[in-house]
């Protein structure tokens, strides 16, 4: 039964999601006193709430829209994107997780920007300044990425305008973000974790009985020149593509700021190994799940789709009920949300704390920071709501664009700040800058260098990582004698 026509259903089933999450942003609201209760809940989360809060702020409507139609668009090779974002993510768990909780409780500080300016004993605030504007300037491009999203999937449903249906999804996680803070955030980062998890693993197996198999697949696969092979053709350049697509994927993970802040939530971190495990148990089922459904798609519409990343919402509306369509679409929804709360979140967490209360001499009030971050916050969401109006760009290039430039500038000096004590102040702002600077520039250098058939084609996120690393160590070698940094461990 088709959604057209029946959107009353839809609309129901939305009302129904969206109030649960509002519930919880007024539940959780009573429990913010202070900022650092709004910022960071206190570093009193438990690791299943953690596990499960930054693997769903990590999964945004990418996993049900970029993601299964790069399988349906361009085949299994594409399953090298999950593999690289499998083993970035684990990573992330194993080196960075269990040093930044302890080593950002040890300097008392709760956003990344603070973070960096006390390891390198940066009392002139540079630092901090340049960190918070490159994530939010990101951080808020990113956003864009979720609102496109959901601006498509509120115009297939209802007809409704693009403009007017981004406007209402901003709404209601700026709702809940500025009543809970970072509490309701994770609460319902839990909840739409595993409601979407379900979700993504119920339609492709009902879009399976409906197919005859595998075999169908491969001969619409076949007949649309779709490579089925997770080794992709064509030699060396083939191999490079393979190494492309995990690195320029994987490598994010470590400057993630709305990922990596969830570790440094949790209560004891001890309990964090755990985390991991269920963590990583969470995103190999959901990465697994989006396959499927990019691959069962190539059969279900053997002429393809005027729209690909509509691929997981057509097969929706074609299967089930308007009502059942309505809750399962809330998937969607779930994924973009517990991505875009946390986004939104630090955002305004680092406007508040590290652009706004250093800025005075005698420092402001808690309660004022306090409001000055959940302003911040309606503000980041106008902003970023502004930037969606132009839906000229896929989601899958906005995500990577926003992905690619917060892994070069922060990840390479997360690791580095974590496990050296040989770089300073001055090598830190030059990883900042050439990560930053190489990924605007990678994407019309990359094409220059791509008309010599020699030079493969890579993902930004390879050589901004590679020189914003050389950066921090060669600017923080020549400039050693001025500034050395303690160990803290």
């Amino acid at each position: 039964m088709h959604l057209e026509g029946q959107s009353s259903w839809v609309i129901a089933a939305f009302v129904v999601y969206f109030s649960l999450l509002l519930l919880v942003g007024l539940i959780f609201h009573k429990k913010q006193t202070t900022s650092s209760d709004y910022i960071m809940g206190n570093r009193s989360l438990s690791f299943w709430l953690v596990a499960l809060s930054a693997h769903a702020s990590d999964m945004s409507a990418w996993l049900f829209m970029a993601f299964p139609m790069s399988i349906f668009v361009l085949g299994l090779p594409q399953i090298w994107i999950a593999i690289g974002l499998l083993g970035g993510m684990f990573l992330n768990w194993q080196f960075v997780a269990p040093r930044l909780r302890s080593m950002t409780e040890t300097y008392n500080c709760y956003t990344l920007s603070s973070f960096f300016e006390k390891r390198f004993h940066d009392t002139t605030g540079i630092i901090r300044i340049a960190s918070a504007l490159v994530m939010v300037i990101f951080l808020t491009h990113y956003l864009s990425a979720g609102l496109i999203a959901m601006g498509y999937l509120l115009e297939s449903l209802f007809g409704l305008d693009y403009f007017l249906g981004l406007s209402i999804a901003m709404l209601v996680v700026v709702i809940y973000t500025f009543v809970g803070g970072y509490t309701t955030v994770a609460w319902t980062d839990l909840f739409q974790g595993i409601f979407l998890l379900l979700m993504i693993l119920l339609v492709p197996f009902m879009v399976w009985s409906k197919i005859d198999g595998w075999n169908q697949i491969v001969q619409t696969a076949q007949q649309q020149e779709i490579p089925l092979s997770i080794i992709p053709k064509g030699g060396i350049d083939a191999y490079i593509l393979i190494i492309s697509l995990i690195l320029g994927w994987g490598l994010g993970y470590f400057g993630m700021p709305h990922i990596i802040t969830k570790f440094m939530g949790i209560k004891h971190v001890s309990e964090m190994n755990k985390s991991k495990w269920l963590g990583m148990s969470w995103q190999l089922v959901a990465l697994g799940a989006a396959t499927l459904v990019g691959l069962v798609a190539i059969a279900y519409f053997p002429q393809g789709l005027e729209k690909p990343e509509m691929v997981f919402i057509e097969m929706v509306k074609s299967l089930f009920h308007p009502f059942i369509g309505g809750i399962i679409l809330c998937a969607v929804i779930a994924a973009n949300l517990s991505t875009m709360d946390s986004q939104i979140l630090v955002c305004g967490s680092m406007i508040s704390s590290d652009l706004y209360k250093p800025l005075h001499k005698h420092p402001p009030s808690d309660r004022k920071v306090l409001w000055v971050s959940k302003l911040s916050v309606v503000l980041i969401s106008i902003i970023a709501l502004l930037l969606s109006f132009n839906r000229s760009k896929t989601i899958l290039d906005t995500v990577l664009y926003s992905w690619s430039g917060l892994g070069s500038a922060f990840g390479p000096l997360v690791l580095m700040s974590l496990y050296s004590n040989k770089i300073n102040r001055y090598g830190a702002l030059a990883g900042i800058i050439v990560g930053t600077g190489v990924v605007m520039v990678w994407p019309w250098l990359n094409k220059q260098l791509t008309d010599d058939a020699s030079f493969p084609e890579l993902l930004p996120m390879i050589p901004g990582f590679i020189c914003s690393a050389l950066a921090i160590y060669v600017v923080s070698k020549l400039t050693k004698r001025f500034t050395p940094i303690q160990a803290v461990y």
